[in-house]
């Protein structure tokens, strides 16, 4: 299995580093590597996961951004995913539960319900936008933006990500100042600075 994970990793990279992809400069360092790590530390705290489900989920999960940037989501990306795993090695059947996955995370409703994969893979998703400068490089990517327009799509992502995506509890509880902090730094100014009412 680590060899066509491998190789499934080393398919997104690629497609990722693409200059026709908006985020190629920074996608697999400040993203998808992010990911995996908050992934890998998660499933440590649930050993009951699948963990070769999650690592290609993981490489995965935002296929359909990476090859066409501009669609909206659609079915027709996760069997582009699907097809690529099978095609890269992987059982037909693994690959099906993995595509299903992700069109289940990608949805974002009842994700606290969800298999303990797509738990995982949600929250480290949405924590990853919390790490490092993933929320700023949305400003760099669209200078002709208004900034109250990019602060206010900053706040609605995130609290998208907070109330929606990051549904494990250990990963709520890690991120919760980081979250805190890039809402303030989004726009969402505190009432008092120095004294707690």
């Amino acid at each position: 299995m680590e060899h066509i994970q491998a190789k499934l990793k080393a398919h997104v990279i690629e497609l990722s580093s693409k200059p026709s992809f908006i985020h190629h400069r920074w996608f697999v360092q400040w993203h998808l590597e992010i990911v995996d790590r908050i992934a890998a530390e998660l499933l440590d705290l649930y050993p009951q996961a699948n963990g070769d489900m999650v690592r290609a989920m993981v490489w995965l999960h935002d296929y359909g951004k990476i090859i066409d940037f501009n669609g909206q989501y659609d079915q027709k990306y996760v069997d582009a995913g699907r097809r690529k795993m099978i095609e890269l090695g992987f059982d037909a059947e693994f690959a099906q539960t993995v595509a299903d996955n992700i069109a289940l995370a990608d949805t974002k409703t009842g994700l606290d319900t969800a298999p303990i994969e797509v738990q995982i893979l949600a929250s480290a998703d949405g924590c990853s936008h919390l790490v490092g400068p993933f929320v700023r490089l949305y400003w760099w990517e669209n200078p002709q933006k208004p900034y109250e327009d990019i602060m206010t799509e900053n706040i609605r992502k995130l609290t998208v990500d907070w109330q929606k995506k990051i549904v494990l509890p250990e990963a709520k509880k890690a991120f919760q100042t980081r979250h805190e902090l890039a809402i303030e730094q989004s726009g969402q100014i505190a009432d008092s600075f120095i004294t707690k009412e």
